[in-house]
């Protein structure tokens, strides 16, 4: 007889769920601020505050004079190829390895080394995150993007600090837009002309692209706009779906270079004296790289190396002196030499700002590049020999550097002074020792140099402009450093207290584990060393989280935990002579799943075509082999086939009725629809034109989602309404689960049916195995919670979330799993379908199913809520580990890189579990 009082159960997990809610969200506030946004504006005016020459008195031969610089160009053309990878465009001569996706932009590259005087090949490096809004931000803004900005690249704010399309707007620029809608997102009002296209249905390589298409080509032809901006998604979406190695991307790569050569072809017969594009520079550029199985976000090499194409109408440019060009040659195999040059993605704001002659965004930290800036340049009178051309380009580039330098100083100083924190007095006074020494070499020699020149060779010092040059771009380095290292402003009250407060919950859950009871896991010997080595275990695992490198390593790391209780358990299977069958199959299953967590981490490290290329070296067979294809093929269908048939086992065994067989029965429905679903899409079934014939391919999934919802509505409602007691747990629970773990297989993709059967066994045997070291001979049965059991089930969730392919960093999304089903894009939809596809067997199916390791004897209802309270303990831990971690860790070189995603991770899945844990109480207690 149940005597566990039931009052005020269910209104714990939601004491505990505020409880963490705020934590987190004090812990956030000073971990994850953004560094302050200034609402300053830069001006024309401004530069006459400025120690630099005037427009009037630098190269005093041109009479058109604008803003803070002369410009050097009159039209700029961008074309933004999203996520272009720099192997997509170097010649495959610079890499160790050809590969099929290379030499595909080939126009670009016959431009760049057929005629090196007037286009260039640039790699360009981005700082991380590198999701698009963070790029597009920085490449704007000429700062540095900051990781809280992440969560809002599926909802761009409109961008309120000074930026590049500010500046150009304010200098009456006439902009033109097509593409990527973020750009109408983040500087709303802002395009004379804008044609968006929606961007986050990562399915749909064309649209987007065709959209600009449709709208680049006229646009080229017209004189109504100084900027154009092409925004192209394919490759983007390419590498997302199919990944770097597939057909997709190849043939997106072979129509850019059609595109593009039309582009070329256009610009080129309008750039005679009088055209249209006389004086044109066209810029085709990467936002990001991208792995090589199409994730971005982190700040590995491929997500933030990506490349620059830029060329110039003028077709006789100048060439930097030696001492600052960045190139790096390599011959290809008829030996001619082909040189790419380097550039930062923070400095693309300031040097489009000079080239176009308007006033630098006031938070710009970048400095003008002296290689683009040179493509310019032949706007100014060249002489025959090159010696005079490329001392007239030191002195324009050497005033350019002195606003730029003044400007920066600025901005760095009124940060300084108007932020919380700002910089150290030893940083500010460094930096400050810096420029004031190039501002002394400036105004003592450089200047009166520069007033001084009468177009004679000899009156300007060649090396003075040299060095002054090399003491700006020293500044600005510094400068960079400075920011890149100490630019989050962390708060370390605001991350003591949301810890302190996490810690305080810790003890409170754990006391409330002893809720109601007088002696709970605590009753013998066994049970106390049971708790003492779960325990051991939990600490283990949180201390881990102190080093990157077993970050990095989690899931294998929460396997070998996980075997450790498996062979825990077996010893005392084999000492009490019982459930030694059961303790053999959970140590195989754990072993598969570590081969699962070993094949997810090569698809994070190598490509998307993992599942065809990973089993050929333990099989010893061809990637192409017909008995691995029928294989891959097969096994998700038989997987689907064997869950149908425990569903079925499982409803006869614990006489199911009413409405809870009927939601048992619906299950087995679903599964049958996904089955039909995987059986159509492939090849070897006969099955290809089903899907037409029923309505499409959405039909099915969106079929699935319906009855999952309708299934949960009958539960909730045989819940609430339904008269008597139904003290069946099993058939409560098994409704639940199967209720929800249809729409988590068929989000998962294929290897979902087979993740579910290897879940289903291994969960299996932990609830066999549960109390096994206190069975007797002569007592079979526990009445007392084991709490190994309890961590067996979260080591075993854990091991789910990255056997499923998943890993703690904004590119193991997989946000093709937000659109099955649908081919629009809705926010709130999406989000939750993606958030089912991340968390669906590593929490979702985790909670509800813990009901499923109650004793067969005893209070249930004690005991549930005990392994309730001991499951969140466990979660909160992990989290609680977390926050240390990054609160020591704050001023890691892989902070924002590996621990800050770490944390989003682990937050977002506490506070699910919570959520779930009430839900589940509310329903089961």
């Amino acid at each position: 007889m149940e005597t566990y009082p039931k009052r005020n159960n269910k209104l714990i997990p939601l004491a505990f769920l505020l409880i963490h809610s705020i934590a987190i969200l004090i812990f956030t506030r000073g971990f994850l601020l953004t560094r302050t946004e200034l609402p300053f504006h830069s001006t024309c005016s401004d530069a006459s505050l400025s120690p630099c020459l005037s427009n009037n008195h630098s190269n005093s031969n041109h009479n058109q004079t604008k803003c803070w610089t002369k410009p050097v160009v009159d039209r700029v053309v961008i074309i933004v190829l999203d996520a272009l990878r720099i192997d997509f465009l170097a010649p495959s001569a610079f890499f160790p390895e050809a590969k099929p996706w290379m030499d595909k932009l080939t126009v670009l590259q016959n431009l760049a080394f057929g005629n090196e005087s007037s286009a260039k090949i640039f790699k360009a490096f981005a700082d991380p995150p590198t999701t698009s809004l963070q790029r597009l931000k920085g490449l704007t803004t000429g700062g540095l993007p900051t990781f809280v900005d992440v969560g809002n690249s599926f909802g761009a704010p409109a961008i309120v600090e000074d930026n590049f399309i500010n500046q150009l707007v304010l200098n009456g620029k006439r902009l033109v837009m097509m593409g990527d809608d973020t750009w109408t997102q983040l500087f709303p009002n802002q395009f004379q002309q804008s044609y968006p296209f929606p961007s986050f249905n990562v399915k749909d390589l064309d649209t987007v692209d065709n959209g600009c298409i449709e709208h680049l080509f006229p646009t080229l032809y017209k004189d109504d706009w100084d900027v154009l901006i092409a925004h192209f998604l394919g490759v983007d979406h390419a590498g997302h779906i199919f990944g770097v190695d597939s057909m997709p991307m190849i043939n997106k790569l072979e129509q850019y270079n059609t595109v593009i050569e039309r582009v070329v072809d256009i610009l080129e017969s309008q750039a005679g004296p009088g055209g249209v594009h006389e004086n044109t520079m066209l810029i085709v550029m990467g936002d990001h790289g991208q792995t090589l199985n199409g994730d971005h976000g982190g700040g590995t090499a491929e997500e933030v190396e990506t490349t620059m194409f830029v060329m110039s109408t003028k077709k006789h440019t100048t060439s930097v002196p030696p001492e600052f060009d960045t190139s790096s040659c390599k011959q290809d195999p008829d030996g001619k030499q082909m040189c790419i040059s380097s550039i930062e993605q923070l400095d693309f704001a300031a040097t489009l700002s000079a080239l176009l002659g308007i006033s630098f965004p006031f938070g710009s930290i970048g400095h003008v590049n002296p290689e683009l800036y040179a493509l310019g340049s032949s706007s100014f009178n060249l002489d025959n020999t090159k010696q005079p051309a490329v001392k007239e380009w030191m002195q324009s580039y050497v005033n350019v550097l002195c606003v730029n330098a003044w400007q920066v100083k600025r901005y760095i100083d009124v940060y300084s002074n108007s932020s919380v924190v700002g910089f150290s007095s030893d940083d500010m006074s460094r930096i400050s020792d810096q420029y004031s020494a190039a501002e002394h070499h400036w105004s003592n020699s450089v200047k009166h140099l520069l007033m001084d020149n009468d177009g004679n060779e000899d009156s300007t010092n060649t090396s003075a402009l040299k060095a002054q040059i090399a003491a700006y771009l020293k500044f600005f380095s510094s400068v960079a450093e400075l920011a890149r290292s100490k630019w989050t402003e962390f708060n370390l009250s605001l991350m003591i207290t949301g810890f302190g407060i996490l810690v305080i919950s810790l003890i409170l859950q754990s006391l409330a584990i002893f809720h109601g009871d007088n002696k709970p896991l605590a009753v013998g010997s066994g049970l106390s060393t049971g708790a003492a080595f779960t325990l051991f275990i939990v600490l283990v695992r949180a201390c881990s989280f102190l080093s990157n490198s077993y970050i990095l390593e989690e899931g294998k790391v929460a396997n070998f935990l996980l075997a450790t209780t498996g062979l825990i358990k077996l010893r005392y299977s084999v000492m009490r002579k019982a459930m030694r069958k059961e303790a053999f199959i959970f140590l195989a299953m754990v072993s598969v799943l570590r081969v699962s967590i070993d094949i997810g981490l090569t698809k994070q490290a190598a490509t998307s075509q993992f599942m065809s290329s990973s089993p050929t070296w333990m099989l010893g067979l061809a990637p192409d082999h017909p008995a691995l294809t029928y294989a891959i093929e097969i096994a998700p269908i038989l997987s689907v086939a064997a869950l149908i048939c425990v569903l079925y086992i499982a409803v006869a065994k614990t006489h199911s009725e009413g409405m809870r067989k009927y939601v048992t029965v619906g299950s087995m429905l679903s599964y049958l629809l996904i089955a039909l679903l995987w059986a159509s899409e492939s090849k070897i079934f006969g099955f290809d034109g089903f899907l037409q014939v029923i309505g499409g391919r959405n039909v099915i999934p969106q079929t699935v989602y319906v009855i999952g919802l309708v299934q949960l509505f009958l539960l909730a409602s045989c819940h609430m309404f339904c008269s008597g007691k139904d003290k069946n747990w099993g058939s409560r629970t098994v409704a639940l689960v199967s209720a929800c773990s249809s729409p988590v297989m068929l989000l998962s993709g294929k290897q979902g049916s087979m993740l579910a059967l290897a879940y289903l066994l291994a969960g299996y045997c932990i609830m066999r195995l549960e109390g096994v070291e206190r069975r007797t001979k002569s007592d079979g049965q526990n009445s007392k919670l084991d709490p190994v059991c309890v961590v067996q089930w979260s080591l075993l969730s854990v091991c789910m979330f990255f056997a499923s392919g998943h890993w703690c960093a904004f590119d193991g999304l997989r946000y093709g799993a937000a659109f099955v089903g649908f081919d629009e894009f809705v926010l709130i939809r999406q989000a939750i379908l993606l958030t089912i596809e991340t968390f669906g067997f590593s929490i979702i199916l985790s909670v509800f199913g813990l009901p499923l390791l109650i004793p067969t004897h005893g209070e249930k209802r004690r005991q549930l809520f005990q392994m309730y309270m001991l499951y969140g303990v466990i979660s909160a831990t992990t989290v609680t580990a977390t926050i240390l971690c990054v609160t020591i860790h704050r001023r890691h070189l892989m902070v924002w890189g590996l621990f800050a995603p770490k944390f989003v991770f682990d937050v977002v899945g506490l506070i699910l579990t919570d959520v779930l844990i009430c839900l589940a109480s509310a329903f089961c207690l």
